[in-house]
């Protein structure tokens, strides 16, 4: 994955936390068709890497313990511990600080001030995903918050990205390139119930024969499959865990 196609304050890796990893991944390789590398030791937190035709395209690994399953949405960086610094500055929460990971690269784990958790990635030996916006791989990233305003300011501010389009939904920009989405949550009256979060797309050929998939393997549909005009189809589904990501099939 070249940097002048992925620079720095781009989404380039997402990972599955857990309470089941077998069969959160048996889920996935059945419903993506994905296959998965064999998972590191236990001291190194039994994480593994999932691959697509041979690609790699995400992560898993077990939940912290109390944490929910939920797939987690990671900006590249250029300097992880530069990035905490500038979170805290900007009024976010350093959850997991900067942490190299043998010599694939440095993670750390934040929590903006609207609620919502994300990861940035220091690029080591592992560089991100390597297939972007085919069937069984990333194609969007999502925040969905109940104050666009404050969460536009510190982005901008961690990561250089400005705002584009009004209303509902605004699209986060790095220069001229689109990078990642924001949704209403108040004007989508969503129950107080559900926190700020990052979703994950992945795409798909058809989301509506997917999301039944998703619905046979023991996942549940949250979000029947509907239009986005002039885009595509998507639907809003979780495992059998518990994990929340989207589906997504262009038009």
């Amino acid at each position: 994955m070249a940097d002048e196609t992925h620079p720095p304050g781009t989404p380039t890796w997402v990972d599955l936390s857990t309470t089941d990893v077998d069969a959160g991944r048996a889920f996935y390789q059945t419903l993506f068709g994905w296959t998965n590398d064999d998972p590191a030791p236990p001291e190194y937190g039994g994480y593994s890497m999932f691959r697509k035709d041979g690609k790699l395209v995400g992560g898993s690994g077990p939940v912290m313990d109390g944490g929910h399953p939920n797939w987690t949405t990671y900006v590249r960086t250029a300097d992880a511990a530069d990035t905490a610094q500038k979170v805290r500055d900007a009024g976010g929460e350093v959850i997991v600080e900067p942490m190299q990971v043998m010599t694939s690269g440095t993670m750390a784990i934040f929590k903006d001030p609207t609620g919502a958790y994300f990861g940035v990635w220091q690029n080591g030996d592992h560089t991100g995903a390597e297939l972007f916006n085919a069937p069984g791989a990333l194609t969007w990233n999502e925040l969905g918050t109940r104050d666009v305003e404050a969460a536009t300011r510190f982005y901008g501010a961690i990561f250089g990205w400005t705002a584009k389009g009004e209303n509902n939904y605004v699209q986060w920009q790095l220069g001229d390139k689109t990078v990642a989405g924001c949704d209403d949550m108040n004007a989508r009256q969503m129950p107080e119930s559900i926190p700020a979060h990052w979703l994950v797309y992945f795409a798909v050929t058809n989301s509506d024969e997917s999301a039944e998939k998703v619905k046979e393997l023991g996942g549940t549909v949250n979000m029947p499959p509907m239009d986005i005009p002039g885009m595509g189809r998507f639907a809003v589904v979780a495992d059998p865990q518990g994990a929340v990501f989207a589906l997504f099939s262009p038009s």
